[in-house]
């Protein structure tokens, strides 16, 4: 599998993890990665992620946007 094909299966994966954990639909989550750049953080990360497993990386994750400004009401 390409390195390009890794990191989207990894977005994926973290976004579905995010819909389960936050218990919202994955298009809201989709919004919330869209807005606050998740994605672009995963790609950027993916060289350190790639070691790590998904539940490290969504705490990551989820870390990341909190630094980002991002908080319970942005889930609404």
């Amino acid at each position: 599998m390409s390195e390009r094909m890794q990191i989207v299966f990894m977005q994926t994966r973290i976004a579905r993890l995010a819909s389960e954990k936050w218990n919202l639909p994955i298009g809201k989550i989709g919004a919330i990665f869209k807005k606050y750049d998740v994605f672009g953080y995963i790609e950027k990360g993916f060289g350190i992620f790639h070691c790590e497993g998904d539940e490290a990386v969504f705490y990551d994750v989820n870390d990341y946007l909190t630094r980002k400004g991002f908080v319970d009401n942005d889930k609404a």
